[in-house]
């Protein structure tokens, strides 16, 4: 199982997990947040084609509504 560094935390995820299914297994709908993987903001539509690796670094903001 590959290990990822999440909001500084390691992690293991499944073998072939995308951002999306990180985003799903952390209860996050893709429209709340932004991700940003390896120091990148990652676009939105990208989130199902990304495939996690070894060693990437997320990090995972979410918005808040509000004022």
């Amino acid at each position: 199982m590959p290990s990822i560094w999440l909001n500084g935390e390691s992690r293991e995820v499944g073998e072939g997990a995308t951002v999306l299914d990180l985003l799903s297994e952390m209860g996050r709908h893709p429209r709340t947040v932004a991700v940003e993987r390896n120091g990148e903001i990652l676009p939105r539509g990208r989130y199902e084609a990304t495939v996690l690796r070894e060693g990437d670094r997320l990090e995972v903001v979410g918005f808040v509504s509000g004022g």
